[in-house]
């Protein structure tokens, strides 16, 4: 099922299998906003999470993983420190870390920022 142009809410579902797939709108607007700007495909490497399957990722205790509120995710032939700039530059408001081969962003509604 579209919950967007370019996303199917199976894109964020657990990966455990549990069926917790409710996204938070204003992620989905981020992500948008990215797939637009770099004109490439978004991959979602880790949305949704339950609570024990982000315990068994080693996931923060309070995630917004857990709350349908976070994607980790790759753009296509973009470099993560880029998609990392861009997101820094055009949201202010939101979680935002920075890892080797993927990005995290959350709409905590807070600024956040992080790498590793």
């Amino acid at each position: 099922m579209k919950i967007s142009p370019h996303f199917s809410r199976s894109e964020f579902a657990c990966q455990c299998g549990c069926g917790w797939d409710t996204v938070d709108n204003e992620l989905i607007e981020i992500l948008e906003d990215v797939r637009f700007h770099f004109n490439a495909p978004v991959t979602i490497t880790s949305g949704c999470r339950c609570e024990a399957h982000n315990s068994s990722v080693g996931g923060a205790k309070d995630s917004y993983h857990i709350k349908g509120r976070a994607a980790d995710f790759k753009v296509k032939d973009v470099h993560p420190d880029d998609v990392y700039e861009y997101l820094d530059f055009r949201w202010d408001n939101i979680g935002l870390g920075l890892y080797k081969t993927w990005v995290h962003v959350d709409s905590r509604g807070t600024k956040a920022r992080w790498s590793k």
